[in-house]
């Protein structure tokens, strides 16, 4: 499908300098593209590609698009016209209403005509499934739970019972939403297995990664704010709460309990202990560890970052060193508190 460059930038409120008539039939970077393609300048250090791509336009701010001879659409934000404008040229297949045959949906089950759910696909008791939503091939939607409208799910996504997703939420294939949260009491030496009778709820706008899993609330549900954005194999604990547009990347552990605010950005591979809260507006950057509540917003690390193992076995060396020197210190300090106070005593006398 081909669109026309008047036509894109009306779409993203840009201002067209060049030919209104030049056709665009895809995206691609500035190196890449070619006379048939969009390409974007968000980063300053592809600006050297800009003066030799061959694209047949370029999304530019003001002050890029003044060095540039060929057709440009002008934005605040090149990277945000760009991810508007990737909808068009998005090659996923368009599911079609209706349910597959090999499909298992029960009677109470409650699927808009609108709705597709795939071939193997399994919709239990009292489950719910939204106008425009597709429910991929050999999903699992559990008793009672509620997907709203203009959802995806993908393939052999899990969704247990009582849990409720909200409108336009995309769930990637291998994702786990509901399953038991890890609580147990321990009974003298042995574990007794605490029911988890919570659910989970989602809310508008997020996006759920591949392989993540969202664990049930013990007695309240675990909570996932609208516009909320999970990456990949990020694991979710009971209870927690994540708040609105914060976004998280891959391999992140997050505890029970946990309370993380709006506006959030976690890095890949952080751990966060349980039973903390993380306020709004909060950068943690990756394989950071988490282990106390953050109460002012900011950019948060931990850790070291890579060296040479040369350099960094010396480092572990004097880590190691640290808890003794210390002690040295305060032992200084101490007698170095006691002389000056002999001194002052003398010097009194």
């Amino acid at each position: 499908m081909q669109f026309s460059l008047s036509a894109i930038a009306e779409k993203v409120g840009a201002r067209l300098v060049g030919n209104p008539d030049q056709l665009i039939g895809g995206l691609a970077t500035l190196q890449d593209a070619g006379p048939l393609q969009l390409s974007f300048l968000s980063s300053s250090q592809y600006r050297k590609h800009l003066g030799s791509t061959g694209a047949g336009a370029v999304l530019l701010t003001e002050a890029d698009a003044e060095n540039f001879s060929g057709n440009a659409l002008i934005v605040g934000n090149p990277y945000v016209a760009y991810a508007r404008l990737s909808h068009l040229f998005d090659p996923k297949p368009l599911a079609t209403p209706g349910i597959h045959p090999s499909a298992v949906v029960e009677p109470d089950a409650v699927i808009d005509p609108t709705a597709s759910i795939g071939p193997g696909a399994v919709i239990s008791s009292g489950a719910q499934v939204g106008a425009g939503t597709v429910v991929g091939a050999q999903s699992f939607i559990g008793a009672r739970s509620v997907i709203g409208c203009d959802g995806w799910v993908g393939p052999r996504v899990s969704i247990y019972h009582d849990v409720h997703i909200g409108n336009r939420v995309v769930i990637q294939s291998g994702a786990v939403l509901g399953s038991e949260g890890f609580g147990f009491a321990n009974d003298g030496g042995r574990w007794e297995k605490i029911a988890q009778i919570g659910g989970v709820t989602v809310g508008d706008d997020a996006e759920i990664g591949a392989n993540t899993t969202i664990d049930r609330g013990a007695l309240a549900d675990t909570c996932i704010g609208n516009g909320v954005k999970l990456d990949n194999q990020i694991h979710i604990a009971h209870n927690v709460q994540i708040g609105d547009h914060t976004a998280i990347a891959a391999c992140v552990g997050i505890s029970g309990s946990t309370r993380i605010g709006r506006h959030c950005t976690i890095a890949g591979g952080v751990g966060m202990v349980g039973h903390i809260e993380i306020c709004d507006n909060v950068f943690i950057t990756g394989m950071t560890m988490v282990t106390r509540s953050i109460t002012e917003p900011g950019a948060y690390s931990s850790g070291t970052a890579m060296q040479p193992a040369v350099e960094w076995r010396k480092s572990v060396a004097r880590f190691r060193q640290l808890d003794s020197l210390a002690k040295k210190v305060q032992k200084l300090e101490k007698e170095l508190l006691t002389v000056t106070q002999d001194s002052h005593g003398s010097s009194e006398s």
